[in-house]
């Protein structure tokens, strides 16, 4: 990539800083639009080769998940879950592992020779969901704030549950296709226990020592959200350095950290997602720059008709199943099982997998590529509109014993939460 490249992505992430607002009230989100500049940058103008260098690539997909997972997981305070436990428990407890199954086999059903690790690689890449594509959802005051909140708490932590299944599918596949290099499914699972095990330690850690920092004065607001963006990379390289498993500690260490921190721990947490938005502005680019092509040469009627299905019944079945007896209409069933979007945590997994198995991996890359393109296109052409149209039709819900409580922050919007109020002077204190 030179230096012409890196000028026409910078002044494309600009541009979407100038203009987002313009694109959201035409129904065009991130992801569809920088999906399209990368195809520009690859195929029209040739700024950009399809054969970028496969480990700078890599680089800029695992920092991207990182700081995302990170992220994703510090805004969700488990306290102000216990509203809607039941719901969330459902959905990431029951219908996400449905959902995994059922894009496995689904797959191998597909696809002739697919393996099932192979398989199980596609159904974990795809099941985790991305709010982000659906943003015209999550900030329409026209959808009930409890159904927004359970669709942004389920795609803050379905991509770190899934990323150990994705993790054993990958070494599982690597170990029947005799890849070199690669750990053995017992490697994979320990290398899993490590992470979650340094995550606890490097989230619980961090977040005591900035809470401490922050009401000791020894902390400036400048320099706190940089110093809790380094914290993420330190949890996912430290326990790379460990021999563990650098995605669950940051996922983890987001949890933990978010828990620890205090309140004053969600701007800090917003540099973060900022950062981590800018960085997957420019992963969407890549995506459509280096993946889409390659996805068009290797698609035909059966990664179509997989993409389709994993959409809807795929994804809609096992919600609908995870919800039964949950008291909710089928209008809000059915609008939950459309928005679960596949987004960046699944092209990730595909960059991360096509890294470390090569080859063997190309047919299932493609799979989920295609998955995730008409993900793009769907979610995001359908949201605003699905959106107002729902909260049309559907009364809001009444909130259960407890609700109220803040909403966690959508990625990239900053969660404001009301200054306390001022304590009153004493009875015949001077004025």
């Amino acid at each position: 990539m030179d230096a012409a490249a890196v000028a026409l992505i910078a002044l494309a992430v600009f541009a979407w800083g100038l203009f987002s607002a313009r694109f959201a009230r035409a129904d065009l989100s991130a992801p569809i639009v920088f999906v399209a500049v990368g195809l520009v940058l690859s195929e029209v103008t040739h700024v950009i080769e399809p054969d970028l260098s496969h480990e700078a690539v890599k680089i800029i997909a695992e920092v991207t998940l990182v700081w995302v997972l990170f992220a994703d997981a510090a805004r969700v305070r488990l306290p102000d879950l216990r509203a809607d436990l039941g719901l969330y428990t459902r959905l990431l407890a029951v219908g996400l592992p449905l959902t995994i199954a059922a894009g496995t086999l689904l797959a191998m059903t597909l696809f002739d020779g697919m393996g099932v690790w192979m398989a199980l690689l596609v159904g974990a890449a795809l099941a985790p969901t991305d709010a982000a594509l659906g943003a015209a959802v999550m900030t329409n005051p026209a959808v009930p704030e409890r159904v927004r909140r359970v669709l942004n708490v389920e795609s803050g932590l379905n991509d770190g549950i899934a990323t150990p299944v994705v993790t054993v599918a990958i070494a599982g596949a690597a170990a029947a296709a005799s890849v070199e290099g690669q750990p053995s499914l017992g490697g994979a699972l320990t290398d899993l226990a490590t992470g979650l095990a340094a995550g606890v330690v490097v989230g619980v850690v961090g977040g005591i020592a900035m809470r401490m920092a922050r009401r000791r004065g020894w902390a400036t607001e400048d320099l706190a959200g940089p110093g809790v963006l380094a914290l993420a990379l330190a949890a996912y390289a430290g326990t790379l350095w460990l021999g563990g498993n650098g995605f669950v500690a940051a996922f983890v260490a987001g949890l933990a950290f978010g828990n620890f921190a205090g309140r004053g721990g969600v701007k800090e947490v917003f540099y973060v997602e900022q950062t981590a938005g800018l960085v997957s502005l420019v992963t969407w680019l890549i995506f459509g720059a280096v993946a889409v092509p390659t996805v068009f040469e290797h698609t035909d009627w059966q990664v179509i008709g997989y993409a389709i299905l994993s959409l809807t019944v795929v994804r809609m079945l096992p919600v609908a199943l995870a919800l039964v007896g949950s008291a909710l209409s089928p209008p809000t069933v059915s609008f939950i099982g459309w928005f679960g979007p596949r987004g960046l945590a699944s092209i990730i997994f595909a960059v991360i997998a096509l890294e470390d198995l090569h080859a063997e991996a190309d047919q299932a890359v493609a799979v989920i590529g295609m998955t995730v393109l008409l993900s793009v296109l769907a979610h995001g052409l359908s949201a605003k509109p699905l959106a107002t149209r729902y909260g049309a039709t559907v009364a809001d819900l009444t909130p259960p014993t407890g609700a109220g409580l803040s909403q966690p922050a959508v990625r990239g919007l900053l969660q404001r939460h009301p200054e306390p109020a001022p304590t009153p002077p004493p009875e015949g204190a001077a004025r």
